[in-house]
């Protein structure tokens, strides 16, 4: 496949090269156009002067004997100078003595002071040069001559100049273009056929195509020689990568044989503990408790606590086995998308929560947030997981405040549970989610630690993450994100704000 134009290499060098030479030869017209400039502005003060003084000194004799005629004709000399507009004598006093005007000038409007110290001054206009200088006899000042140059000739001398930069400028630039031309051919030509098998392998993945070398040993000659050398190692190596993906699928398919195998001995494991453990359990817990009702009166109190000892193991059996399914069942069961309130949910559960404790003061806060698209069955657990986490751990406290909300950290929906309750240390924040991991004594606070990595499998499993802060007796924050995919439809966000506290 060809590349556009605009990417040529070729245009790019010949742009380069014409603007190189243009700006070359522009920095050289300028620089000689302005030391001409200096050295002809110095050379007609040079003139002027030498004529002021010559103008002078043949002026002393008709200043001193007041000869205006003798002093006009020495002016009349300067008719030979086609630059000069107008000259004159003048006294001390500054009054003109005798004047000269070429024809269509101008007359001498004022003399320029002479600073002190000095012969003669000189002054450029816009359009002329004027030069006064001292008529001196004996040491001693007798007058002035006044001189007037047109600049004319520098505006007719810089466009001369103009016309021939502009000239060598042009034949420049042609010969610039040939060159680039003849320059493309020999060793941007090659570079093009390379970028153009490289484009073109980019696109069919067709790593037997092979650039054609030039014709000098030059380094593009050796760059197409590599990247030849390149083509065949990658050739080598995609036959290979081949060769070993297939196998790779093999194994994948027979490793994913082997994996539904194992997940449905892991379901058979998870209906033999909820059917054939729980069986046994409630056995045992409902003899204890029929032996502690019909023959209580008739133990004594050490064998009364050995009853109630193993009643409450039972107990914890039974949980320990639903936390367990629970845990599976989050890892196993397929997702159904759907739009979720968390909101709502947080509410609902924060009321069995003072139902089943009304005794407690604890202060609910719940944000209206957004609904997000998720699993509502595993997302009522989650939440239920962290806002029954935050009722234990403040149940030592008097007071406490449990809250339920939303912020947004980069463009990200992030959802948290606060409470106020006993913390943790951070330095054991990465034991946090870990199964059968606890930070405090069961004695303290009960549970079997698989709440935590249960809501962590929920979050992971919709896109998401979770992570803790906390500080001991300062409570703690469990921060998470969602991302579940979208499978019934958009989620309609929530239009208000408020919290809703209990």
């Amino acid at each position: 496949m060809p590349l556009p134009p605009r990417r040529s290499i070729l245009r790019k060098l010949t742009l380069l090269n014409m603007l190189v030479s243009g700006a070359a030869l522009t920095l050289a017209c300028l620089a000689f156009f302005t030391y001409d400039q200096v050295t002809f502005r110095e050379s007609l003060v040079h003139t002027l002067s030498a004529q002021a003084e010559i103008i002078g000194s043949n002026s002393v004799s008709a200043i001193l004997f007041n000869d205006p005629q003798s002093a006009t004709n020495t002016l009349s000399a300067l008719k030979s100078s086609h630059s000069i507009t107008a000259a004159g004598i003048f006294t001390l006093d500054r009054k003109p003595f005798a004047t000269y005007t070429r024809e269509g000038s101008d007359a001498i409007v004022n003399l320029p002071a002479i600073p002190d110290g000095q012969v003669e001054t000189h002054r450029f206009g816009s359009a002329h040069l004027v030069l006064v200088r001292l008529i001196v006899f004996h040491g001693r000042p007798v007058g002035f001559v006044y001189i007037r140059a047109d600049l004319s000739q520098i505006d007719e001398r810089l466009k001369r100049y103009a016309s021939i930069a502009l000239g060598v400028l042009l034949i420049s630039l042609i010969a610039a273009l040939l060159v680039s031309y003849l320059f493309g051919r020999s060793v941007a030509q090659p570079i093009l056929d390379l970028a153009n098998v490289a484009a073109g392998i980019s696109q069919n993945k067709n790593y037997s195509a092979r650039a054609t070398p030039g014709k000098d040993a030059d380094e593009v000659g050796q760059l197409v020689t590599a990247f030849n050398e390149m083509l065949t190692e990658i050739q080598q190596r995609d036959v290979e990568l081949r060769k070993a993906h297939d196998e790779l699928e093999d194994r994948v398919t027979q490793r994913t044989r082997e994996l539904l195998f194992a997940n449905r001995e892991l379901e058979a494991f998870s209906y033999s503990v909820s059917h054939d453990l729980r069986g046994p359990i409630d056995a045992l817990n409902g003899f204890t408790y029929v032996l502690s009702k019909e023959y209580g009166d008739k133990l004594d109190k050490k064998a009364r606590d050995l009853i109630e000892h193993i009643r409450g193991s039972g107990k914890r059996m039974m949980q320990l086995i639903d936390d367990l399914l629970n845990l599976s069942r989050v890892t196993s069961s397929q997702l159904q998308a759907e739009p979720v309130d968390l909101s709502s949910m947080a509410f609902s559960i924060a009321e069995d929560l003072r139902q089943g404790q009304p005794s407690r003061q604890v202060e609910f806060v719940i944000s209206q947030v957004e609904k997000v698209n998720g699993d509502a069955r595993l997302l009522r657990l989650l939440l239920d997981n962290l806002l029954r986490n935050a009722w234990k751990y403040t149940s030592a406290h008097q007071h406490a405040t449990i809250e339920f909300g939303s912020l947004v950290e980069n463009g990200r929906v992030i959802y948290f549970v606060r409470d106020d309750g006993a913390g943790f240390d951070p330095r054991s924040t990465d034991r946090l989610f870990q199964p059968f991991q606890r930070l405090h004594p069961t004695a303290e606070f009960p549970g079997n630690g698989i709440g935590l990595a249960t809501a962590q499998r929920i979050v992971r499993r919709h896109g998401g993450d979770i992570w803790a802060k906390g500080e001991v007796e300062k409570g703690a924050t469990f921060y998470f994100s969602l991302a579940a995919p979208r499978s019934r439809g958009s989620v309609a966000p929530a239009n208000d704000a408020e919290q809703t506290a209990l």
